[in-house]
């Protein structure tokens, strides 16, 4: 019985560790979702603005400079060093 009680408390750290480990794998995960999404609406809007002051009437231009702007503003969040899959060019 001592060995028994020996093994869980030696054993028992293993597995907190691990199960915590695994929630914050999904935290960082929806830190980045939630981070996409507010890129994206950013960019959305901001392109709007862009189009409707007249200052970029196409609609590619004004994503392209509305993801500039947003990597110059928010260079500090992950989702702004990565790509802009929508506004890229086919066959990237």
């Amino acid at each position: 019985m001592k060995y028994f009680c020996l093994l869980i408390v030696l054993v028992a750290p293993f597995f907190v560790t691990s199960c915590s480990s695994s929630k914050k794998k999904e935290a960082n995960a929806i830190a980045g979702q939630i981070e996409e999404g507010f890129k994206q609406r950013w960019i959305a809007n901001r392109m709007k603005e862009l189009q409707l002051s007249g200052e970029v009437p196409d609609a590619r231009d004004a994503r392209r400079k509305a993801t500039e702007e947003f990597r110059t503003k928010y260079e500090y969040l992950p989702a702004a060093s990565k790509p802009d899959v929508v506004g890229a060019p086919v066959g990237q």
